[in-house]
């Protein structure tokens, strides 16, 4: 990236990018709050790490417009190691995961996204669509009438004055007014204070007090590559797609050494590992939020909002926030997909289905979106299997038998080799022809050389015509070497 383009992600349209960016905070505040409480932490430590991811990954990262902070299942994985072993080892675990995620960015390892199919990308955004709906039904259920009509006149708020005006984004303008409705009109609705203590000092620099060994090491770094990993699952997906949602290019080795050094920086500041923000992200680009300044912005205004107007804050009625979420959730689902359930084959439909369904059962994006790639992967590999056949040719006097095998040969469709030859076939002569054939494994290559044996051991000649280079090369590597002369 040059240097010209760093600066234009930073300039272009400044005022547009700020005020997404003051959304994207607002977003944040309450699923930081309740991850934290799902990792087992104060909310201050949740806050202040995204205050510190935000503002390190919008210098360093390589997706601008992209919101990241200390939520998503990074949390969920912490929550274990903080259980046992408490809150100290959690930062250990946060620095070591950063250092991991550096790693994978400069070794180039990204690259692994391109096992993410669309049908999984499909389900992984429409899980999390789900999943943010379903965070705000807590706070819809035993409550008052007026939480209702609150969420009602911000729904109203977000969804009709853009049609009158988008200057200022609509979920500012919800949040600035029913902030000034509940304060000239007392109600009893939740408010932000009702959802966790609020930090009112700066973050500082602290160093961990758990002793440096062996030992130590042994207990967080299962913890440490689970978070890394995770961590960088996530924001490379949101990352994909927000490429797609912007028909933009992204660096995502910058991405993932950027995570890596933020995480880094938001463990020596007492806070905890994590990722990109998908749901936060889509609400800053709705608004305007492309570049990296609406990125700082949400770190920075965060900061002012804990530290100066914590007061102002802490009175927001969470009603705004539930509805500006659920404005996020209905334009995060792919809607389209729904459509495609009858028109996509049934494999790619499946995946995308089970994608959600693994993700909405165990709240662990990574998990379901491991589960897609699996069944992608295997019914990739059932189709090409399937292409794979053998044809079989007696000559006229009855000598030789020749089989011509066309398609894939990997670990899945080896065995329709020694399937299809009839090993009491009186013809002395075989002739197995790979001409039309691509031997990809030791598998395939392992079956096909005891084959040739299994045949040479009856008495038979056995001629292999057509073997590429790969295949020799296998063949050999499997200990047939002697095998593949013609």
């Amino acid at each position: 990236m040059t240097a010209r383009t760093y600066l234009r992600e930073w300039t272009d349209q400044p005022v547009r990018n700020v005020l997404a960016g003051m959304v994207g905070t607002f977003a944040l505040i309450p699923e930081v709050i309740a991850f934290s409480y799902a990792a087992g932490v104060a909310p201050q430590v949740g806050l202040f790490a995204s205050f510190i991811i935000s503002i390190t990954i919008a210098l360093t990262g390589g997706r601008p417009g992209m919101i990241s902070g200390a939520a998503g299942s990074v949390a969920l994985v912490a929550a274990d190691l903080v259980h046992n072993h408490g809150f100290d080892y959690l930062i250990v675990a946060s620095v070591l995961a950063g250092t991991i995620q550096i790693a994978f960015g400069l070794l180039r390892l990204q690259s692994i996204m391109r096992f993410v199919s669309r049908e999984v990308e499909t389900g992984f955004v429409n899980a999390l669509a789900i999943l943010i709906f379903s965070a705000q039904l807590p706070q819809m259920l035993h409550v008052t009438w007026h939480t209702y009509a609150l969420i009602a006149l911000g729904l109203a708020i977000v969804y009709l004055l853009p049609r009158l005006s988008t200057a200022i984004p609509s979920p500012l303008v919800c949040i600035v007014v029913l902030f000034l409705v509940t304060w000239i009109w007392p109600m009893p609705v939740h408010t932000i204070a009702d959802l966790g203590a609020l930090p009112q000092g700066l973050p500082h620099f602290a160093l961990p007090d758990v002793p440096l060994n062996t030992t130590t090491l042994g207990i967080v770094l299962p913890y440490a590559f689970a978070m890394a990993m995770v961590g960088l699952l996530e924001s490379l997906l949101t990352a994909t797609v927000v490429d797609e949602l912007t028909d933009t290019h992204s660096n995502k080795r910058a991405e993932c050494t950027g995570l890596g050094l933020s995480n880094i920086l938001a463990g020596l500041f007492g806070g905890m590992a994590g990722c990109g923000m998908i749901g936060q992200t889509v609400g800053n680009l709705r608004y305007g939020g492309r570049g990296r300044l609406s990125t700082f912005t949400a770190g920075a205004f965060l900061l002012l909002l804990l530290v100066v107007l914590h007061r102002f804050v802490a009175r927001v009625p969470v009603a705004a926030l539930v509805a500006i979420m659920i404005m996020v959730s209905v334009s995060t689902f792919s809607w389209s997909s729904l459509r495609d359930l009858v028109r996509h084959p049934r494999l790619s439909t499946t995946v995308m289905l089970a994608t959600v369904a693994v993700v909405v059962l165990t709240h662990d994006l990574a998990a379901g979106v491991g589960v897609g790639v699996l069944l992608n992967g295997l019914f990739f590999s059932f189709q090409v299997m399937s292409l794979m056949r053998v044809d079989t040719d007696t000559s006229a006097d009855g000598a030789t038998c020749l089989y011509h095998v066309r398609g894939q040969m990997f670990f899945a469709s080896a065995s329709i080799l020694p399937d299809s030859i009839d090993f009491q076939n009186t013809a002395p002569h075989v002739v197995i022809d790979l001409k039309d054939a691509h031997i990809w494994d030791i598998s395939a290559a392992d079956t096909l050389g005891k084959t040739l044996t299994r045949l040479r051991e009856r008495g038979k000649t056995v001629s292999l015509t057509h073997a590429d280079a790969r295949a020799r090369n296998l063949l050999a590597t499997a200990g047939y070497a002697a095998l593949t002369a013609e």
